[in-house]
Order: C-alpha cells, then sequence, then structure tokens
C-alpha cells in the first residue's frame, strides 16, 4: 500500500444555499401583518490550509471526495436559515493548487496558507427581504444558488533546505539516516528510495532539513526511471549535495561520470519561472563509502579533480559516520547564510487585490447559430446567478426577474445583437435555460427603426388639439348645410324622397288633366 503521494485530484462538491421563505405574519387582530419569510443560509465553503504537521496527500488519495454542509432554507418570522459549516482540509506545506484548466491557484508553500478552492452557494432572499414601498408582500422568494462543484489538482513538492540528489544506490537513504533521525528503507539493490525522506538535523544552534530525493539517471529530465516524477522535490531546496558512489561495481562508472550526468539532468530540469536555476545554487559533493578500501582509494584520487571545479569535496561514510560532522556544519553554513539573505529582502505582500474594472460588463451577448435560426446566450455571473435563483413556478417570480434582466441591460443588448421577439434566447453556458424572448420594454422607443436623424414618432401627433377639433366640427356644418341645401334644389325641382327614402318623380300629365 502507498505511504507517499505527491499528486492527487480532488473532487469537491460545496454545500448548496439554503432556499428563501414566502410567509405572511398573522396575529390576532392582525390576519395580514407583513411578510416575514427568512433568508436561505449560505453553502459551506472548502478551505485548504497548510498544515507543517501533514506531510503527505495520502489521506486524498484514499478518500478523493469531499463535500461541505448545505444552507438550510429560511423560516417565517424573519427565522434565518443556518449556514453551512465550511470544510477545512489540511494538505503539507509545499502544495501547488491548481484549477481543472491547469491554471495555478495558489502556492502554499508557508505554514498557515488557507485557500478557498470550493465556494458555498449563496442563500436565497425570503419574502421579507423582497418586500418594498412598490412590493408590499411579495408572494415568492429566492432559491439558494447551487455551490462549487468540480476538480482540483494538488501537487506537492518538498519543501527542505538540502536535497541529496545522486545515482540510485548511492547511499543517500544510509546518509540521511546517519545524519538525522529519520528511518528511510534502506537495501542492496537500485530504486529503493520510491519517494522523497525527510530528515531533521541539528548542527550546533542551526536546525535545517534535508530530503532524500530518489536516484536519478540519465534522462531523467525527459522522463526516464522516476526522477522526472521526483526532480521537482529539488525546485525549494537551497542547497544540492550530490552524493556519489566510491566503491559502485558496475562498469564503465565513476565518480566524475557520475557527477557530470546528474548536472546535465539538473541543468535539463525547467524550473518555475521567478525561481533560482538548480545549477546556479549552492552545491557540495560527498564522496560516500570511504568505509571501503576501494572508495577510500578512489575518493582520494577524484577529489583534486573535483575541488579544481571549484567544489568543497567531504570523504564520508554513512556506515562510519567518518566525515559527517563535518559535513553537517557546512551544510548548516549554507543554510544560515541562506536564511539571513532572506530575513534582508523585504517581505512580500501575500494579500493580492484586484479590483473590478471600470468598463467591465456584467454580461455578454453571444450570436450562435440555430437550426431554426440564431440563438442568442447571455453569458454572465449576474444573469447566470439570477436565473438559478428564480422560482419559475411562480409567475411572479418570474416576473421579478424579467425586472432585474432589464434594469440590467439584457434586452437592449438583445436589440442591439439582432433579437427579435421570438427569438431563442440561453443564460448561462452550456445547456443553460432557454427563453423564448418577449421584450418586456417600458416604451417602444428602442423598436422603432428610421433613417438616421429621423423620428417617425414626430411625423405625425395623433392627439387632437381644439383648433383642429373646431375646425372638424365646422366642416362637419358646412357638409351638412351643403346637403340641405342639395335636397332643397332636388325638391324644387321635382324629385321628391317617400318615406322609405325612395326617390320619386311628380306626374306632370296628372297635374294638368286635374
Amino acid at each position: 500500500m502507498a505511504s507517499f503521494v505527491d499528486q492527487v485530484t480532488l473532487h469537491l462538491v460545496a454545500g448548496h444555499g439554503g432556499n428563501g421563505c414566502v410567509s405572511v405574519k398573522r396575529e390576532k387582530f392582525k390576519p395580514l401583518a407583513g411578510p416575514d419569510g427568512g433568508n436561505g443560509g449560505d453553502g459551506g465553503d472548502i478551505v485548504l490550509f497548510s498544515d507543517p504537521q501533514v506531510t503527505t496527500l495520502l489521506n486524498f488519495h484514499r478518500s478523493p471526495h469531499r463535500k461541505s454542509q448545505h444552507g438550510q432554507p429560511g423560516q417565517g418570522d424573519h427565522k434565518a436559515g443556518t449556514a453551512g459549516l465550511e470544510m477545512l482540509l489540511s494538505v503539507p506545506v509545499g502544495t501547488l493548487v491548481r484549477d481543472q484548466a491547469g491554471e495555478i491557484l495558489l502556492d502554499m508553500d508557508e505554514p498557515g496558507m488557507r485557500l478557498v478552492v470550493g465556494p458555498g452557494g449563496q442563500g436565497g432572499l425570503g419574502n421579507a427581504a423582497l418586500s418594498s414601498t412598490k412590493r408590499k408582500a411579495p408572494g415568492f422568494a429566492l432559491l439558494g444558488t447551487p455551490g462549487f462543484e468540480g476538480d482540483i489538482f494538488l501537487e506537492l513538492k518538498t519543501v527542505a533546505d538540502v536535497a541529496l540528489v545522486g545515482y540510485p544506490s548511492a547511499g543517500k537513504s544510509s546518509l540521511i539516516a546517519a545524519m538525522s533521525a529519520a528511518k528511510p528503507k534502506i537495501a542492496d539493490y537500485p530504486f529503493t528510495t520510491l519517494h522523497p525522506n525527510l530528515g531533521v538535523v541539528e548542527s550546533g544552534d542551526v536546525r535545517y532539513t534535508i530530503a532524500d530525493v530518489p536516484g536519478l539517471i540519465e534522462g531523467a529530465s525527459e522522463g526516464k526511471g522516476l526522477g522526472l516524477e521526483f526532480l521537482r522535490h529539488v525546485e525549494r531546496c537551497t542547497a544540492l549535495l550530490h552524493v556519489l558512489d566510491c566503491a559502485t561495481l558496475e562498469p564503465g562508472r565513476d565518480p566524475i561520470s557520475d557527477l557530470d550526468v546528474i548536472l546535465g539532468e539538473l541543468a535539463a530540469y525547467p524550473v518555475p519561472e521567478g525561481q533560482k536555476p538548480l545549477l546556479e545554487r549552492e552545491q557540495l559533493i560527498a564522496l560516500n563509502k570511504i568505509d571501503v578500501t576501494d572508495g577510500s582509494e578512489l575518493a582520494d584520487l577524484v577529489k583534486s579533480e573535483l575541488e579544481g571545479r571549484g567544489y568543497r569535496v567531504f570523504e564520508v561514510s554513512a556506515v562510519s559516520h567518518a566525515g559527517l560532522r563535518e559535513l553537517s556544519f557546512a551544510l548548516a553554513a549554507l543554510v544560515l547564510a541562506d536564511r539571513e539573505a532572506q530575513n534582508s529582502e523585504p517581505v512580500s505582500q501575500r494579500i493580492v487585490l484586484r479590483p473590478r474594472a471600470v468598463n467591465a460588463k456584467d454580461f455578454v451577448v453571444k450570436v450562435e447559430g440555430g437550426t431554426y435560426g440564431n440563438v442568442y446566450r447571455v453569458v454572465g455571473d449576474k444573469p447566470e446567478r439570477w436565473v438559478a435563483q428564480t422560482d419559475f413556478t411562480n409567475e411572479e417570480a418570474v416576473g421579478y426577474l424579467a425586472d432585474r434582466l432589464a434594469r440590467l441591460g439584457v434586452e437592449d443588448e438583445l436589440f442591439k445583437s439582432g433579437a427579435v421577439p421570438g427569438s431563442t434566447v440561453i443564460i448561462g453556458a452550456g445547456g443553460g435555460v432557454v427563453f423564448d424572448w418577449e421584450p418586456t420594454l417600458s416604451s417602444a422607443a428602442e423598436l422603432l427603426v428610421a433613417p438616421r436623424g429621423t423620428d417617425p414618432r414626430l411625423d405625425d401627433n395623433p392627439r387632437e388639439t381644439n383648433r383642429s377639433r373646431r375646425r372638424n366640427y365646422l366642416e362637419r356644418m358646412d357638409a351638412k348645410a351643403a346637403a340641405r341645401a342639395e335636397l332643397q334644389s332636388e325638391r324644387e325641382a321635382g324629385v321628391w324622397v317617400d318615406d322609405e327614402g325612395f326617390a320619386v318623380e311628380k306626374d306632370v300629365d296628372s297635374e294638368n288633366r286635374d
């Protein structure tokens, strides 16, 4: 069973916010005393905490699914729902946190750092909080929003002062066991060390940590062996201690060739931006296994050549502890000098403020092609949150959502993007919430299309004035007078109109006979 894990994927589900309550206060002699629905509680956050007592991500490897508490719904009599408790996850110091896209969220390289990786949902407002002078007794409340749901990637980079690097079976594990109280696995075959081992060394008044990094081979920076998996544990070290095997039985190997291979792999490994390259850090050399006769002779032969390259060389033995005291004090001096240099530098502030841009938009309207015409997608934190808070079974709540979207300017942007009544509008990414857009603008000015510099509303004024009404009255009177004059002329001409409205003509011959 694995005992050390330095990479893990967490599947997080943060608590959802509680729904707001719809309630009306009822008392004796006051059957409708006003709304008193309470707000829902917020969902619990998921927080990472860098704990120096934790040394591995093994706990998350065994149980990667984590879920925080949901917020409780609100109740009547202005009772707010209980907020969900946050979930605190302790991680080792040196943990690198990445989001689903691989972007670095935070490098937790100091003890006591906190990071909210799974924000909980927001509790919905009750009808008491939604009431106003224009909305005396709302018959709806807002729903709670869902909490964060997704994956977070954790990568552990060991924080140690000195890193022991070298070929497999060079004696690194034996050396760290001899210099500290650590008890790493030691055996006489390569790749015994499968995970970094940490040890604490005390040299006089200086206490520092050393890390036993798994053995490196040629091509480790390109993924061969275990080097690429564990070279990242060397990134944070102040100094490097090259452990060279002076009693190797493999043909073609000697301390000089081993050092050249290790230096090539360290030079090829890219460190994060802002960090010192590995070969520019302080480096010491430990010629190990001098307790063996051939090892002592070989160490005497190569020591002068290594010192000629500018290295400080120590002949040591992890078995007899020869030379370990001098080596320990030399490493302590390097660590102490680095700490004093860091203390002299101004402390960088960890708090990063990212104020919202003045011209930042609350939402964006994207035009997408569809089978039956264009689809207009509205993407933004506010519109998406408002949609999630809306109970679509309540017509009053839907109307409240429409008013909020109109005040935000969503309908203006939809019209500018070419939307017409009946167009398909989706709010949110992915599937989102689909609407058939029906404008609810307060006036039709935004929907008028006319040549530039003209306004069709100014062409004709349908409202009659007193002068126009008088003119129309006189015209009707003149028309009636003309009609009476025409009837009179027809009567005199002998054309009559009977009671049923048919015109008759006088019989002139009958009058002559009389």
